[in-house]
């Protein structure tokens, strides 16, 4: 395992809103947002010309991703208009951070994150869930814990400075772990993966709800969802062809790295992208849960801490790597839909004694 120290603030920015008029919540988040969007624009800036995409790009994709959130659901394309006009930042650059999987999916020289996620359902009345966040290092310091009120729902969870939502629970008692996915159809035109996030979460009473609400979704781009609540779980391939239930991986159980595990999609996958790796963490985890069968959160955690000679369940950066290939478990986030709670820890599963915790309750 490499050293797991790397810049990280230390106070993690809270940010908490309560607006009805979509506008004006972007505008608050925005307002608390303005010394620090700026450094994320530039990070991501970084990302895409990495990724070989040019400047003229990114805003002609920034603008069809913004016009096609707008067709759909007005008020989560006011929000990001709101987060600009808060930050002081052109709308495009806002629109480019919350497209930003569906414009790096143009890049095969930087390749997406990797995310570990379990969802335990132990029989006894209780579901709840846990994963790795892991990404770009470089991105470390541009992560917030976001409380939104004022929609349909409130949810409480993270989610990247400028980006309206990821992972998280609402006040309906509905939970959403996130994993980013590869298919060869991916492109800018649907709904961007974690705007669909925002609109589940914003929206949605219950899996139910949620399902149906991604069924009616226009989507062009992969992602995986795990959603449940106190009653049901549902794993998910979300991608251009579809959207596919997934099974549960032991009894009670599912479990998702960064492939498709159903066949349309993977028919189709970038597996050039994650393979071997999202395929031996997978294999490790199936075999560790199945001998383990975790009956808590915490224990959940602990499923996720690996060490040398293991899958890097456990991501640690290689300083070793240049920059865009340096990933990093920016955090580790357990979601109780029954206690309508986000448990954020601000590290790697192995820094759970170390680092700082946080949680939020709808």
């Amino acid at each position: 395992m490499t050293d797991s120290t790397f810049e990280r603030p230390a106070t993690r920015l809270r940010i908490a809103v309560d607006e009805a008029d979509p506008r004006a919540r972007g505008r608050a988040r925005g307002s608390r947002l303005a010394a620090e969007l700026p450094g994320a624009i530039a990070a991501y800036d970084r990302l895409f010309v990495a990724g070989s995409i040019d400047a003229d790009t990114v805003r002609a994709d920034a603008d069809r991703a913004l016009d096609a959130i707008a067709a759909f659901r007005p008020r989560l394309a006011e929000q990001i208009e709101g987060i600009a006009a808060g930050a002081g930042v052109e709308t495009w650059r806002v629109a480019a951070l919350n497209a930003r999987t569906e414009i790096l999916a143009r890049s095969r020289t930087v390749p997406p994150g990797e995310c570990s996620t379990i969802v335990r359902d132990t029989g006894a009345g209780a579901i709840f869930g846990v994963q790795t966040w892991d990404w770009h290092v470089e991105l470390s310091s541009h992560w917030h814990t976001i409380d939104s009120a004022g929609g349909p729902h409130r949810y409480v969870g993270i989610t990247e400075h400028g980006i309206l939502a990821k992972i998280g629970v609402n006040d309906a008692g509905l939970a959403l772990h996130f994993n980013i996915l590869g298919h060869r159809d991916d492109r800018v035109g649907g709904i961007p993966v974690h705007v669909l996030a925002a609109c589940v979460l914003e929206e949605a009473g219950s899996v139910d709800h949620a399902l149906e609400l991604l069924h009616e979704t226009p989507i062009a781009s992969s992602g995986s969802f795990a959603l449940f609540d106190t009653a049901r779980a549902v794993l998910l391939d979300i991608s251009p062809e579809g959207i596919f239930e997934v099974p549960e991986v032991v009894p009670g159980t599912w479990l998702r790295t960064n492939h498709f595990l159903t066949p349309a999609p993977a028919a189709h996958e970038k597996s050039w992208l994650y393979q071997p790796d999202s395929g031996q963490r997978f294999a490790f985890l199936q075999d560790r849960i199945a001998r383990t069968r975790p009956q808590s959160a915490d224990e959940l955690v602990g499923q996720l801490i690996t060490g040398p000679g293991e899958p890097a369940v456990t991501c640690n950066p290689d300083p070793a790597k240049e920059f865009g290939q340096r990933w990093a478990s920016l955090a580790t986030i357990t979601l109780d839909p029954a206690r309508r709670t986000a448990r954020i820890l601000d590290g790697t599963p192995a820094e759970h004694d170390s680092r700082p915790r946080y949680e939020l309750q709808c």
